[in-house]
């Protein structure tokens, strides 16, 4: 039997080649998204709202009924920015609903059956903005708490056979980059001028990071953050 993977957020962009990856690598992918996924790399798409906590905890307890969940890759996330002055602290609750709140509720409602199998692999998509950025307290200040959780989770859950790891993509081409950050602009030159390696990251780049970490060779591997960026986490220090 294929073991089931679930997927948030992965109806395009990073989420959707993290979908077809760990398809390819012979999981039965789950994908749950607002919109409905632009490919076909997946078993069962949910449309949920993962802000809603009483929306998320129902699809979730329908969905484990039927499939047992032994992987989890927390990729859905939402941005407000803001410079410090004019950060909402509303914006703080609604950012955290979706990047530290749903995270929370996806593992809980997968467990049971992780530490059932006695195999589990949550893989959390965190940002190498975590470490700081201008205009971005409240998604720092989530991705910030997102590697907390990672590591008291790998702590915790360890004894079962459950590893917990997060990656943290650098700046990653995507359609919403893209919209932000034209290709001709001199801004977006600037962005890749601090990459090291001199290019962005695609979405297939996470996708793969993400597959070694949701393989069983990850079965020693937990509480990590690795950072996908090209070398941007060192070069800007």
């Amino acid at each position: 039997m294929r073991a089931t993977a679930l997927v948030t957020g992965a109806a395009r962009n990073i989420g959707g080649a993290i979908a077809k990856r760990l398809t390819a690598d012979g999981f039965d992918v789950v994908v749950l998204d607002r919109v409905e996924p632009d490919h076909d790399s997946f078993v069962e798409f949910l449309e949920v709202d993962l802000s809603d906590v009483a929306d998320l905890s129902k699809t979730l307890d329908d969905l484990v009924r039927r499939r047992p969940v032994t992987r989890l890759v927390n990729n859905a996330g939402i941005v407000a920015p803001a410079s410090v002055e004019d950060t909402d602290p509303a914006s703080i609750d609604a950012v955290a609903a979706v990047n530290v709140k749903a995270p929370l509720i996806c593992l809980q409602k997968v467990l049971p059956a992780m530490k059932a199998a006695g195999i589990g692999r949550v893989v959390n998509i965190s940002s190498r903005v975590a470490l700081g950025k201008e205009k971005r307290t409240a998604y720092a200040a989530s991705k910030a708490g997102l590697h907390g959780m990672t590591k008291t989770w790998a702590l915790e859950l360890g004894r079962h056979g459950i590893t917990v790891n997060a990656v943290g993509p650098g700046p990653i081409r995507t359609s919403l980059f893209d919209e932000v950050n034209p290709p001709d602009d001199p801004r977006t030159a600037a962005i890749i001028a601090k990459v090291p390696v001199e290019r962005l990251g695609t979405p297939d780049d996470i996708a793969d990071a993400v597959s070694f970490f949701a393989s069983d060779r990850a079965g020693f591997v937990t509480g990590q953050v690795l950072y996908v960026c090209g070398g941007m986490t060192i070069g800007s220090v």
